[in-house]
């Protein structure tokens, strides 16, 4: 489960950004994942509530924006969403495309709380 190992990343550098802001509890973070990541969001949730015990993060909540496939084709200079098991240009057909989203694992956002708890955006 290689969700748990991703969750324990975001969460030292949810963390890093908390101490850089001199914040001591981190309360929600956004992060954007296309279908070409290898990451299941559902496995992501449910490895988060735990990976998120005794840290800064320990009651923050986790958003997952899911991002389209993107490709752009060669031939007709065509950007086009498409599926992800149909790596084609939607305007003629065309196999060679460059993959331009979907394959991301992008944190987003890191909501902090500062000292009497009122929550505050970093990035």
């Amino acid at each position: 489960m290689h969700e748990l190992t991703i969750c324990h990343s975001l969460l030292r550098e949810a963390e890093r950004i908390a101490k850089q802001h001199e914040r001591k509890a981190v309360t929600a973070l956004t992060i954007a994942i296309g279908p070409l990541s290898g990451v299941e969001a559902p496995l992501l949730e449910r490895a988060f509530s735990i990976a998120r015990t005794n840290t800064a993060a320990e009651f923050a909540t986790l958003e997952i924006e899911n991002l389209p496939v993107v490709v752009w084709c060669e031939d007709c200079a065509l950007a086009s969403t498409v599926r992800a098991n149909a790596l084609l240009c939607v305007q003629c057909g065309n196999w060679k495309v460059t993959l331009k989203s979907g394959g991301e694992l992008l944190l987003k956002s890191v909501v902090l709380a500062d000292a009497a708890n009122a929550s505050t955006p970093v990035f």
